[in-house]
């Protein structure tokens, strides 16, 4: 567990990093335009546009963290570390970032996590925001939300290839909040006399990767009666974790 929980601290250290990465060079920009002379309603609005920008990297780093077993909390404490940190990032004027978590159902915290029996899994992630940047000589309000989602969606057969023996085949689907989505990670586990295993080189286990967020598991197992449980555990390359369980028909 402590792996995972240093693993999720990385993870947002970087979300953090990269984030203030974009406000220091859109702040460099408005300090070179105060100097000469040319500031504008433009320059600000690049530096609000930074600031959406690394609101939603800070969204994904604290699902990701979220996703791997840390508290619904930390999107709220991350948030706010991140909306005082843009506060004072600006003092030509009055700079506020505003936030709401989605509470509407099923949502709790911003957060939602649906990890089902059904072949559907969900890691979401959601929250509005209101940055108000008031300069000398004009003023800037965006409102904008911030949804990061990422989903699985399995199905998977099973036929008996001799008395003692089934073949699984299981379809697995990963996406985001845009669309289909390529994971970094996936792991398939079976379920036998109520333990989880995960199939090896033993169980001519392969994992076909078609490129475009969608990969076939297939391997044979020593199970005698049908149906079949699988569950698939991924992560995305953002590290946010999503798993889903199904249980297999027969081909």
């Amino acid at each position: 567990m402590r792996k995972k929980e240093d693993s999720g601290q990385i993870l947002l250290i970087t979300a953090f990093i990269i984030a203030s990465l974009l406000i220091s060079a859109q702040l460099y920009i408005l300090d070179v335009g105060k100097i000469s002379g040319e500031m504008n309603s433009n320059s600000l609005n690049d530096f609000v546009s930074s600031v959406k920008l690394g609101s939603a990297h800070v969204v994904a780093g604290s699902l990701a963290n979220i996703s791997i077993g840390g508290a619904f909390s930390l999107l709220e404490s991350n948030i706010r570390e991140w909306a005082q940190f843009v506060s004072a990032q600006y003092v030509e004027g009055k700079n506020i970032l505003n936030f709401t978590l989605e509470e509407a159902a099923p949502y709790s915290s911003g957060v939602w996590l649906f990890w089902g029996a059904n072949g559907y899994g969900a890691s979401s992630a959601y929250v509005d925001f209101l940055h108000t940047l008031v300069g000398r000589d004009s003023d800037v309000e965006m409102a904008y939300s911030v949804n990061v989602t990422t989903a699985l969606l399995i199905s998977s057969t099973s036929r008996m290839l001799n008395e003692t023996t089934q073949q699984i085949n299981t379809t697995i689907q990963v996406s985001d909040e845009t669309g289909p989505a390529l994971a970094t990670q996936v792991t398939v586990y079976y379920k036998v006399s109520g333990s989880w295993l995960i199939p090896d080189g033993s169980n001519d286990f392969e994992l076909l990767d078609y490129g475009n967020g969608t990969y076939l598991a297939s391997f044979t197992a020593a199970i005698l009666t049908p149906g079949v449980e699988v569950s698939v555990h991924a992560i995305d390359f953002r590290g946010v974790r999503v798993q889903a369980n199904v249980t297999s028909t027969e081909a």
